[in-house]
């Protein structure tokens, strides 16, 4: 039986001037709390939502006929539409009749399971331009939900400038960042198969997910023309992880997708039994949740920051405490959110804003083209288990490549697919009539259906910014944030292309293609936000340095996806890691020395 957090936490000596103060509690501050504490560093970990237990809570083995709504939430619970997103005032949830309204995300099956995991779209308003913003506010954060991609950047997106001359440079290259990405595989866990691809570098992989019999023909069929199909790169311990008694290995039981993320057995990875409950263990830790911080506090005479200022959620009540550092993780929006907050006469435009950046250059991935299809050959087979993988495949971009390209477009893209039986087949939703026919034909199909969707970098460009609103705030009391972003000409041209090929690949495999869409989904789909505090070498035109501290105030650091300087095309969570580990050895490392 896997070992779990504490039943209850103990009351947190806010007296006390700590090491570090974390703010939230997903991958970055899950990874910060792991860095410091095993560097010796007393650490305070502030997280503005409570502790749920997901391993009680997802229940993925339940079938969905011993839920009383097949795994839905309850009625009076409502996740929004792209119609909603798109056509909607903002806020969008004002004057709603419903008692919660979610995010798109609980529009997906089975999420009766995770609906205490995402906020309350009520409670948390935005403003501005059209955004399909993801949060959850609860220890783990987003880890509980996410989708397990597990990426590695390269210096095709590190040093992006310099092929295509847009935008920035990183000041780091991926032989900085190569040891610690290694560090993250070996810790937490990565299912792969190495490629030796240079713009998709391979990692430290356990045993791959196992790929289809269309998905191996696709891949051979994608192997002619200069492109690649590889088994999704899971952030998944598939061999076990002998340092860590809080996980269970994947054992393919199924259900992965039949709920909105997570895993409750915590094979995938996840902040509070990957990170935070190790941390424990080595005595240096403590942790508040429900705490939601609002300010970082400064000492006026050295332009240091001093602690921070939060609001107990449940409660109502006011606190304050020190620290030696702060450490910014509450994700791209909500950390920009607290920086803008963050004004004082030294900082007047928000703490260590000096540049004007903060907000700005914000940036993340595009999504909505598709195609799926279903391969002839597998038409009326016998069905096979393939439900229980926690990802199907992965291809990376192949677009923009080298000085060659004449896509009409900068950077590029990917894309993810599936394939296989499933516990409920996916062609059950196109095979027309009904009774006992219909059946016969959804179940002929079952094990055939393929399908793609498709991931492309928006530029990172200084208009696309978020900013507090003064005129609008959430159930604590807080100025929220107004988005001003949009997709521009390059994304929509990317787009065109993704559909394009999309349904190019899908005829040289001689998939039948069911149906294909090049239609962009809302800003914001992709929960995947980059930028608004980019690293840089520069003061005037950068947040933070190379190690995510800030130029301004050398005490404080975020190490979040905040520091991105370009989205690029592959999923963020496994760089964020990354750079964090990096950058709390280096700070632990001046602490020593009494730099800071």
């Amino acid at each position: 039986m896997l070992v779990q957090f504490p039943p209850s936490n103990p009351e947190v000596d806010l007296n006390t001037t700590y090491d570090a103060v974390i703010v939230g509690s997903g991958a970055a501050g899950g990874m910060a709390v792991h860095v410091l504490t095993s560097h010796g560093l007393k650490v305070l970990l502030l997280e503005a939502g409570k502790y749920q237990d997901t391993s009680k809570i997802l229940h993925s083995m339940e079938w969905p006929y011993d839920h009383p709504r097949r795994g839905q939430m309850p009625p009076d619970y409502h996740a929004l539409t792209a119609a909603e997103y798109n056509f909607r005032d903002r806020p969008y949830a004002q004057n709603s009749p419903y008692k919660k309204v979610t995010s798109y995300v609980q529009g997906w099956g089975g999420t009766d399971y995770s609906k205490t995991l995402v906020v309350d779209e009520k409670q948390n308003p935005t403003t501005g331009t059209q955004y399909a913003w993801v949060r959850a506010r609860v220890v783990g954060g987003k880890t509980t939900i996410w989708g397990r991609l597990a990426l590695r950047l390269s210096d095709y997106d590190f040093k992006a400038k310099d092929r295509d001359g847009f935008g920035e440079n990183w000041p780091i290259s991926y032989a900085d960042i190569e040891p610690y990405y290694d560090k993250v595989d070996l810790y937490l866990g990565v299912s792969g198969y190495p490629e030796k691809l240079p713009w998709l570098p391979d990692g430290k992989f356990q045993r791959p997910v196992r790929l289809t019999y269309s998905e191996l023909h696709l891949r051979k069929t994608l192997q002619g023309m200069n492109r690649t199909l590889t088994p999704y790169r899971a952030g998944v311990t598939t061999d076990g992880l002998k340092h860590n008694k809080y996980r269970s290995r994947c054992y393919g039981r199924g259900a992965c997708n039949r709920h909105v993320g997570g895993c409750d057995i915590h094979a995938a990875f996840d902040s509070p039994t990957g990170l935070i409950r190790p941390a424990y263990d080595t005595g240096n830790l403590t942790m508040r949740p429900n705490s939601t911080v609002h300010e970082i506090t400064v000492d006026k005479d050295t332009g240091k920051a001093t602690g921070v200022a939060f609001i107990d959620s449940e409660t109502r009540k006011s606190y304050h405490v020190k620290a030696k550092t702060i450490i910014l993780a509450a994700s791209t929006l909500e950390s920009a959110r607290l920086i803008l907050l963050s004004k004082s006469t030294t900082y007047p435009n928000g703490i260590g804003n000096s540049s004007g950046h903060v907000g700005h250059n914000f940036c993340e991935h595009v999504m909505g083209p598709s195609v799926a299809g279903f391969m002839p050959d597998l038409v009326g087979k016998p069905r096979t288990i393939d439900d229980g993988r926690p990802g199907g495949f992965y291809i990376p971009r192949f677009q923009n490549l080298d000085a060659n390209s004449k896509s009409g477009f900068l950077r590029g893209y990917g894309f993810e697919g599936g394939s296989g039986c499933g516990m409920t087949p996916g062609s059950v939703y196109d095979t027309p009539g009904f009774g006992e026919e219909y059946k016969k034909n959804a179940r002929r199909m079952a094990g055939a259906t393929i399908d793609i969707g498709a991931f492309g970098e928006v530029l990172a460009r200084y208009e696309n910014q978020v900013e507090l609103d003064p005129n609008v705030k959430d159930a604590w009391g807080i100025p929220v944030l107004r988005f001003n972003y949009k997709f521009g000409e390059n994304e929509h041209k990317m787009c065109e292309d993704m559909a394009r090929t999309g349904r190019e690949m899908f005829e040289a495999a001689k998939f039948e293609i069911l149906s294909s869409s090049s239609k962009m989904l809302t800003e914001g789909w992709s929960i995947h936000e980059m930028g608004t505090s980019r690293m840089g070498d520069d003061p005037k035109t950068s947040v933070v340095n190379q190690f995510q501290q800030f130029h301004d105030v050398k005490n404080l650091l975020v190490v979040d996806g905040s520091t991105h300087v370009n989205a690029s095309a592959q999923n963020p969570t496994w760089t964020i890691m990354a750079l964090c580990w990096r950058s709390c050895d280096h700070l632990a490392d001046q602490l020593k020395k009494g730099e800071i």
